[in-house]
């Protein structure tokens, strides 16, 4: 494994969505390298993503970045009082949602190597009072969270932006409870990605396209990281928005959006 080439990529990657965190106006378009709409949803793609009007408006402002690929919440079916892992977490969005629906018994840990990203989703729990959330710097490779203490992990376009996916899954089975599962959002790779595309760690790697994973793939390092009860489900209306993420290149030939499910035994 090139330890040096997956440290180049995590950099990469953390001083991108640093630019994102840091500049207030999301809206400007430049999110993700100059690419016209590529992370750029914001509401009105958020609700084309599966979130309600009223997900977006219990959250605080400016915990909505825009940075999803779908609504792992939607199927999750949180329970009270479970705590709930987020890996990936940004400015806290699908953390608030969760809150929400675990309860004050419950809790939710937000885990995220960008230190900018960590500072503005604390600000948004202090801004919308959200007491039974906490915020984690760390990257997903390496979790912060101690073994078998989470009921469920969720995950929202981030998985993707891993080198070292076996690690991210290994360590999700780590930190989960016997009979944890895990529901994420993620991109996958329907076709093999042209060595155009697949090369470009500097702009569509962050952009949640180069590190696409195919479902084969995905299938067997959920497998050998121990899960059970996979299932792998593309969403072909993911392609309304993914297309928007990169104007040169008609990306959706390659890449859909999916939910991925599994159980640690």
């Amino acid at each position: 494994m090139n330890y040096v080439h997956n440290d180049q990529i995590r950099q990469k990657v953390r001083n991108r969505y640093k630019q994102i965190a840091i500049q207030n106006n999301v809206e400007s378009g430049i999110c993700c390298f100059g690419f016209s709409g590529c992370c750029d949803f914001l509401n009105e793609t958020s609700a084309k993503l599966g979130y309600s009007d009223e997900d977006l408006s219990i959250v605080p402002e400016g915990s909505n970045l825009g940075l999803g690929c779908g609504n792992p919440l939607a199927i999750a079916k949180l329970k009270q009082g479970e705590i709930v892992l987020d890996l990936g977490s940004g400015a806290g969005f699908d953390c608030f949602l969760a809150a929400q629906q675990v309860g004050e018994t419950g809790r939710v840990i937000g885990v995220d190597m960008t230190p900018e990203m960590i500072s503005k989703a604390r600000n948004n729990a202090a801004k919308g009072g959200f007491l039974n959330t906490e915020f984690r710097l760390g990257e997903i490779e390496y979790l912060p969270v101690a073994d078998r203490s989470v009921d469920i992990i969720i995950s929202n376009c981030v998985i993707n932006l891993s080198p070292d996916k076996l690690k991210v899954f290994k360590e999700a089975y780590r930190v989960l409870k016997p009979g944890g599962r895990l529901v994420i959002s993620d991109v996958v790779a329907m076709e093999e990605l042209p060595k155009e595309i697949k090369n470009n760690t500097d702009d569509l790697y962050s952009c949640c396209v180069s590190g696409a994973s195919s479902i084969d793939e995905l299938e067997s390092i959920l497998q050998q990281s121990g899960f059970v009860q996979i299932a792998i489900e593309p969403k072909d209306e993911s392609k309304e928005f993914i297309k928007e993420w990169v104007t040169s290149a008609d990306i959706t030939d390659y890449i859909v959006s999916a939910i991925i499910k599994a159980t640690k035994p």
